[in-house]
């Protein structure tokens, strides 16, 4: 089928970046024979379930500066990357293949259809039409390089052969899972889970379930990790932007306690301390004859606050004008800074993320390619780069898929 003067790049792995990678380079050089081999029965499984099934493409986000501070890992190594293929090219590409994006407030951008699908069918698209090879249940085990090229090692003990190698695998949550990858002589920063939610097992704040708060503040006590935004109380504990963010930004450190570890939550970050005495002064007054657990002049979900006002020993029948000051100091100390004993992780649905892989200082930025091995490339979560939650893994994901793609296609 293919003439034996063909360059043929082998691409590892199925998902957004070996997809993106496949297509581009078979794309950009016709005269290249592109094979994409995925080692389940599922093609692309993150980008079908991401967002809700919605598909959060990438972020609107035009400015590299901005968008480097969302990558807890590589922000030296994407400032480099994100010149070459950047969010307006992300856009740009899908637009052109006929998927118009949308941007929800909170900056998130996925396609107008609402359905990842509309993603899936674009990329396939791309494949039939650029005569990508796709090899399903084609689990890599091995490969080597002679004589400049490679000698590809499938667990069902096929041998494939090559002159370039794109891996674009995703991430991997053992280190002996990179053993393959290592014994070609790479560096793995060990890996370790990253956008995970908080388990509080057995903690009365989890009879809440499914209250969200709109706007708090999280903190990792005993250090400076803090974030704010959305948080959604769960079954087992916390979850929400806040957190999963956090989750990100601690990941080595909250491995390092064995996801044992105290958080302080900031119910109302809008409010000091001396604001909030101010305002419970006001209510003393203004509402001396009404119940404190019917009152909720905060604006928190109903059963929050009457949640934090029982953890604060106040009683049902408790008026506003008898709210003692020690009471009154403990009750906002509940409301900006409430203690909770983290013990463990969930991960957050299936959208996980691994913080870890191949060390960035042996790969050059400009074109994805090994500095250890010509003509191996890296593309995707492999490599010791993740964002937090919001489209930014996706990015990344497109932009070094395409960068490799162009740097194979034009070296031929």
């Amino acid at each position: 089928m293919y003439p034996d003067m063909k360059k043929h790049l082998i691409v590892v792995g199925g998902g957004a970046a070996g997809f993106f990678c496949a297509v581009n380079a078979a794309r950009l050089n016709p005269s290249l024979r592109v094979t994409l081999l995925e080692k389940s029965n599922k093609l692309l499984s993150k980008v079908k379930i991401s967002g809700g099934g919605r598909c959060n493409v990438t972020h609107a986000c035009f400015e590299i500066a901005d968008m480097m501070k969302k990558y807890p890992r590589g922000t030296h190594f994407l400032k480099k990357t994100f010149h070459q293929f950047f969010t307006t090219d992300t856009i740009r590409w899908f637009e052109e293949r006929g998927v118009s994006l949308k941007t929800e407030p909170d900056g998130r951008m996925f396609p107008v259809t609402d359905t990842s699908q509309t993603i899936i069918d674009c990329l396939m698209r791309e494949v039939n039409i650029n005569h990508v090879q796709i090899l399903m249940n084609a689990e890599v085990k091995a490969f080597k390089q002679e004589d400049g090229r490679f000698r590809v090692g499938l667990s069902d003990l096929r041998l494939l052969d090559s002159d370039y190698i794109c891996i674009a695998c995703g991430g991997y949550h053992k280190s002996l899972m990179f053993e393959w990858i290592r014994v070609s002589g790479h560096t793995i920063e060990e890996p370790v889970p990253s956008l995970f939610t908080f388990n509080i097992p057995n903690h009365p704040l989890t009879r809440l379930m499914g209250i969200s708060v709109a706007d708090a503040q999280v903190k990792i006590c005993g250090s400076k990790l803090s974030e704010r935004g959305p948080i959604l109380i769960t079954h087992w504990g916390l979850s929400g932007p806040a957190v999963l963010r956090l989750s990100a930004w601690g990941a080595r450190e909250l491995a390092v306690s064995g996801w044992q570890f105290a958080i302080a939550i900031n119910w109302l970050p809008g409010l000091s301390e001396i604001n909030l005495k101010e305002k419970f002064q006001e209510l003393r007054i203004e509402t001396a004859s009404q119940k404190i657990i019917n009152k909720n002049a905060f604006d928190l979900p109903q059963r929050l606050w009457q949640f934090l006002c029982q953890q604060t020993g106040i009683a049902e029948n408790m008026r506003w004008g008898d709210l003692p000051s020690g009471i009154q100091n403990l009750l906002i100390r509940n409301l900006l800074h409430y203690e909770l004993q983290v013990n463990g992780k969930t991960t957050f649905k299936e959208e996980f993320v691994t913080a870890g892989g191949i060390h960035l200082n042996e790969i050059d930025a400009n074109t994805m390619q090994s500095k250890i091995v010509p003509g191996l490339f890296f593309a995707g979560e492999i490599m010791n780069v993740d964002g937090i939650t919001g489209g930014f893994n996706f990015q990344h994901a497109w932009t070094t898929g395409w960068i490799a793609a162009n740097a194979i296609a034009q070296s031929i």
